[in-house]
């Protein structure tokens, strides 16, 4: 027998009537979501890999517009803004970059380490665009981070664009402690090596010259004694300190101390060859100058000739050249004449294939066609100059004259003593 209905209240029985529907409408419902997030999960992977394939196709553009749509479909995704900020500093857009990495930082659901990254990253857009104030207080952020050694070389290569030797020194000398305690060694893939102690002489030489500069002249002699003791092997600061003894010996009238300061300077540059053998070629114009003001001359020539023998080069074949050093093997009655010293050439001849020391060498010689002899003298030299510049090894720029700082690149210490035909 059915049961009735009818004593029930209709409201009740308008609800029974409409669960089954409203069960419905919840399986539609749950069905269309499921879809939308299908549908949204097919297109931000499908936005991502055709900014990635952009990418690789060196269309920083295009790669650009697909991460922006990557990123607006997803809008919590840290990677996709990482990846969209770096673009743009890529592509000099430095404005759009450091708003990214601005609102990446202003989020609080971030963790402590995509936070530092976002930081590392907002400094570098600074850096890029030159605003060298803003990237010096975001790095300063960076200080007990993973990214502290990066930020600190940053703000070394900071203080000396602006030519601030003593903070530059400061930050120096912090990276080698942390080197030394074996802290900060490794950080976001920056592994030290080496010691600090040659660029911190260098500072101090600039310091130095910077005195002599405003004519602080014992100032600069106490710096230059401190950047010894600093890289002992480092030939730049003797090389500095004999020039600025020659300096104050020419600059009095009384011949003894003139003399006594060249004996200085020879007998530091001396130093500079025991310390620094490879530099002989930079230090053996200066010690022939300070040789001939002191009377030295036998003593250095027999120095200078027994580097030559170990390793010849140009410029000491010149330095042994202006000490009017005999050539070995020559007639002992015409040692010291012109064509004799020219003798040099022909002897490196032997030794090194070198177009400068040929056209010097020929310079002096009588020529078949003697009349023809500027042309063939004019293109000799013309093709030899190329020859006789430094260049750096760090980035291949080239100069007439031998940097300790590349102006290129700003790396220390990256010229070679030799010449490029020497190379």
């Amino acid at each position: 027998m059915t049961p009735e209905l009818s004593w029930l209240p209709s409201w009740l029985s308008f609800g029974l009537m409409a669960l089954p529907v409203a069960f419905a409408l919840g399986w539609l419902a749950s069905r269309l979501d499921w879809r939308q997030l299908r549908l949204e999960d097919r297109r931000n992977p499908r936005a991502y890999f055709r900014g990635l394939n952009f990418l690789l196709n060196e269309q920083q553009d295009q790669a650009i517009d697909a991460f922006i749509e990557a990123v607006q479909n997803d809008p919590d995704t840290s990677e996709l803004h990482f990846a969209l900020g770096n673009l743009f500093r890529r592509r000099g857009d430095y404005e759009r970059a450091v708003r990214v990495h601005q609102h990446l930082l202003s989020r609080g659901d971030l963790s402590e380490t995509e936070h530092q990254r976002a930081q590392h990253a907002l400094a570098l857009d600074y850096l890029k665009a030159g605003l060298l104030d803003h990237a010096e207080n975001a790095l300063l952020k960076l200080e007990g981070t993973p990214f502290q050694t990066q930020a600190r070389l940053a703000r070394l290569a900071n203080h000396e664009r602006a030519r601030d030797w003593a903070q530059a020194a400061a930050i120096a000398r912090s990276l080698d402690n942390a080197r030394d305690l074996g802290a900060g060694g490794t950080s976001a893939g920056t592994q030290l090596a080496g010691s600090f102690a040659p660029r911190l002489a260098h500072y101090l030489c600039e310091q130095a010259a910077e005195r002599l500069a405003s004519r602080n002249v014992e100032g600069a002699q106490e710096l230059l004694l401190r950047a010894i003791d600093t890289a002992p092997q480092a030939p730049r600061p003797r090389i500095d300190l004999a020039r600025l003894q020659m300096q104050r010996g020419q600059a009095s009238d009384n011949e003894t101390v003139r003399r006594e300061a060249a004996s200085q300077a020879c007998e530091t540059l001396s130093a500079a060859l025991d310390a620094s053998p490879a530099a002989a070629p930079l230090i053996a114009a200066p010690l022939v100058k300070a040789a001939q003001a002191c009377g030295q001359e036998a003593s250095v020539q027999a120095r200078l000739r027994a580097l030559y023998e170990q390793a010849p080069s140009l410029d000491l074949l010149e330095a042994l050249i202006a000490l009017h050093a005999p050539v070995p093997d020559a007639a002992p009655g015409d040692a010291s004449k012109p064509e004799n010293l020219r003798g040099w050439y022909l002897r490196h001849l032997r030794h090194e294939p070198s177009l400068a020391a040929a056209s010097k060498w020929l310079a002096g010689e009588k020529l078949e066609h003697e009349e023809e002899r500027p042309l063939v003298q004019r293109a000799l030299d013309r093709a030899a100059q190329p020859l006789l510049r430094y260049r750096c090894a760090a980035c291949g720029f080239e100069a007439k004259q031998h940097f300790w700082q590349c102006p290129g690149c700003q790396s220390w210490d990256s010229y070679p003593a030799r010449r490029v035909e020497e190379l």
